[in-house]
């Protein structure tokens, strides 16, 4: 472990050197740059369809929807929400609200109506783009239902009808008597301005709005693409969602930022569809959550597939199992797959690794700090940096942090910006980021997420990290995926369930055949009592595991209540 001069062993703080600046650009200027560099190339793929996009008419395209838009008096300030699964129109409304300053909502594609509503309202969303259904979601009459109650709510557009194509036709109407009319518009804008708005799956309670500028998310995915070494020759799949920043963030705005190809693989994740994108578009890189992985090397005839064009990629959105990585790595072609760690809050890569690290940094750590940002490590209880290999709350600070979460309850007619303030959450009074998430950073300033405070079971006294007993169960020949909770316990206040998820054809596993073969291996006090097989965890839409739920239903299923 590193000392300093004193003795004391050096502090858990590090910051992300690089040698080039920040942009100091807008979304709609950086799009703008791309299109000027490498205008008769792919832009824009919607693989499922066949459309494709270069970037020329991309910005095309985007310039008739960002004038549509300001023709329906949506101006600078203006929240605009977006509600649909992955699809090219999801992207052309994405960088034409960023053209002209609306505020982009981003509203979850699993929401119901109960949830749309408090969106709307929180947000006070001017106009709704939106698709009509999908699957078995009637998304427009989801829309009519609570219509009444968002007063601020003048106008729905809906996806694939009338009222899309009205909007388009009458931007490029609208720019054919005044061609500056969008430009007038970018050029009034700051790239520090909110441009985004997006909804943190909140544990308890509803979920709040974490506001981010041009500023947070264009350097961000420009800074994460940069270590993916991604070019104009970069065509990357996306299968992960829009709505999130995985998919609009890490996905869209850093190919963007560098002239690369973006290919939607389909409107939803499916891992044959994406196994086939990568093939048909000769993918370069392929984004996705450990469970999209673990469902795509899964498939019976994933040797068929020709995945040798996959040169990266990025695994983020939950810990990595290290077994997934390494398949990931030799049967995927992926050899310079990156982990990325972040949240919503910071825009949102902190740390990420790099192509050249080792296979353990890729598979035991989430990387170093990005460039242009700082984390350190802290004790909970005092808020001091703790000596590196001590485990604490994970902190970040930099461009990325969000301006804050959008108060809902301050909604003044035709303000500024600046005159709307932000709620802070966990934000402290020197701007670090409180990440709520346990970490460890060793000499070289790798940092390994070892839990979430909240998710820390107390068994008799002993603090059990849940990622460690999952990290061990995936050896098991049998198990295919794993996630442990804690559930009330009389005895020990709580003890330990896991829930499994077993290899076709596996034998039923029970609680003591797992004893079995942890006993020698695991502390015994780290030794799940409950096992609960299943066929599919409790899943956000963005891939990540719902512990709150699983932890609900195993009360019920125990009878705990």
């Amino acid at each position: 472990m590193g000392t300093l001069s004193s003795g004391r062993s050096l502090p858990s703080y590090s910051s992300g050197t690089w040698d080039e600046p920040m942009l100091g650009d807008t979304i709609g200027d950086d799009l703008d740059r791309a299109c000027a560099a490498y205008p008769e190339r792919d832009a824009l793929v919607d693989h499922a369809t066949g459309r494709s996009w270069t970037y020329r008419r991309l910005v095309d395209d985007v310039d008739a929807v960002a004038a549509g838009l300001l023709r329906r008096g949506i101006v600078k300030g203006d929240r605009v929400g977006i509600w649909a699964p992955n699809c090219p129109e999801w992207v052309l409304t994405q960088y034409a609200t960023a053209k002209i300053g609306a505020i982009l909502v981003n509203i979850n594609p699993a929401y119901r109506s109960h949830e749309l509503q408090y969106v709307l309202e929180q947000a006070g969303i001017r106009m709704l783009v939106s698709a009509a259904s999908f699957k078995a979601s009637d998304y427009a009459e989801m829309i009519e239902s609570v219509r009444g109650g968002c007063p601020a709510l003048e106008s729905v557009v809906l996806l694939g009808t009338d009222g899309w194509r009205a909007l388009v036709d009458d931007g490029r109407a609208a720019l054919t008597g005044d061609p500056e009319l969008v430009a007038l518009a970018q050029g009034a804008l700051s790239a520090d301005d909110p441009i985004n708005i997006q909804y943190t799956s909140g544990t308890t309670g509803f979920p709040k709005g974490a506001t981010l500028s041009h500023h947070n998310i264009l350097n961000n995915a420009y800074f994460v693409g940069e270590l993916c070494h991604y070019s104009e020759q970069d065509r990357v799949c996306i299968p992960v969602p829009f709505y999130h920043c995985f998919g609009m963030v890490m996905g869209n705005l850093a190919c963007t930022s560098h002239g690369a190809a973006m290919v939607i693989p389909g409107p939803a994740f499916d891992p044959r569809a994406t196994l086939d994108a990568v093939q048909a578009q000769r993918c370069t890189s392929l984004y996705g959550v450990p469970t999209m992985f673990i469902a795509e090397l899964a498939q019976p005839d994933f040797d068929d597939y020709d995945l040798s064009s996959l040169r990266t990629g990025i695994m983020a959105g939950s810990p990595c199992p290290v077994e997934v990585m390494k398949q990931v790595i030799e049967r995927m072609g992926m050899t310079e797959v990156s982990i990325c760690y972040g949240m919503t809050e910071t825009s949102p890569v902190s740390l990420q690794t790099r192509s050249h690290d080792t296979i353990d940094q890729r598979v035991s750590t989430v990387g170093r700090v990005g460039p242009h940002l700082e984390v350190k490590i802290v004790d909970p209880a005092t808020g001091l940096t703790v000596p590196r290999g001590e485990a604490g709350e994970l902190c970040t600070r930099g461009y990325s942090v969000m301006l804050g979460y959008w108060d809902g309850t301050v909604k003044p007619a035709g303000a500024e910006p600046a005159e709307r303030p932000y709620k802070q959450g966990p934000i402290d009074a020197a701007r670090w980021m409180h990440t709520g998430d346990i970490g460890v950073m060793d000499d070289d300033g790798y940092v390994a997420i070892t839990g979430r405070i909240k998710d820390m079971v107390i068994r008799g006294g002993e603090n059990i990290y849940p990622r460690e007993i999952e990290e061990f169960l995936y050896a098991h020949p049998d198990i295919l995926d794993a996630q442990v909770i804690g559930v009330p316990d009389e005895r020990y206040g709580e003890e330990l369930m896991v829930w499994v998820r077993l290899r076709e054809g596996a034998a039923e596993l029970d609680a003591a055949a797992l004893r079995d073969f942890c006993a020698g291996r695991l502390a015994h006090y780290k030794i799940p009592r409950y096992v609960h097989v299943v066929d599919e965890f409790p899943m956000t839409v963005t891939g990540k595991v719902r512990k709150v739920e699983m932890r609900e239903r195993s009360i019920e299923l125990l009878g705990r209540g």
